[in-house]
């Protein structure tokens, strides 16, 4: 029974450190930024199919154009999430900083090989999105740093448990009875 005291201790607690977080914005506000950063995004899709890097090597472009403009494709089709999730914030974080990166440089070549206005266009929306993006690289070291904590407490209060357990005297059994010896049946 004291057992069963200790572990509903310790799922109060960490209901409790969770509900108190300060550090991590509310669901609704997390879903509306990660809308926000997804949609944004996605106005690239129309941009990006009006490239084709195949084209530019007639121009004396690299292949290398070429696998960005995938990369690129991939990543844009790829953006989803959930907030509250670590690992989708994270997924969602690392597919835009890859969409970023690769975009500055296929923009470079969209610069050179394609229509300059088309290479401002992108940088343009891409832009549009950084505040958000860096709104949501805090999210995810808020969510990351208040996980530790919980689990922190977490730890010490079984720790806790566990030493309450162990210093409990060991229980004493039960004498057994005694077995009576079988009858003779004859």
């Amino acid at each position: 029974m004291r057992v069963l005291t200790l572990l509903w201790s310790i799922s109060l607690t960490a209901v409790s450190l969770s509900a108190q977080s300060a550090g991590v914005p509310p669901e609704w506000e997390t879903r509306k930024l990660l809308d926000s950063l997804v949609n944004n995004a996605k106005k690239l899709d129309p941009l990006v199919s009006q490239i084709n890097p195949a084209d530019w090597k007639e121009k004396g472009a690299p292949d290398a154009y070429q696998a960005q403009w995938k990369s690129v494709r991939n990543a844009i089709e790829g953006l989803q999430y959930s907030s509250g999730r670590l690992s989708k914030a994270l997924d969602t974080l690392f597919r835009l900083d890859g969409l970023n990166t690769y975009l500055g440089s296929l923009a470079a070549g969209v610069r050179r090989y394609q229509n300059p206005a088309l290479a401002d266009l992108l940088l343009g929306i891409a832009d549009e999105n950084s505040a958000n993006h860096e709104s949501l690289k805090q999210y995810a070291l808020d969510l990351a740093s208040s996980k530790e904590g919980e689990l922190k407490v977490m730890e010490s209060e079984a720790q806790r448990c566990l030493g309450i357990i162990v210093k409990q005297p060991p229980a004493i059994p039960a004498k057994p009875k005694p077995v009576a010896p079988p009858k003779d049946r004859k």
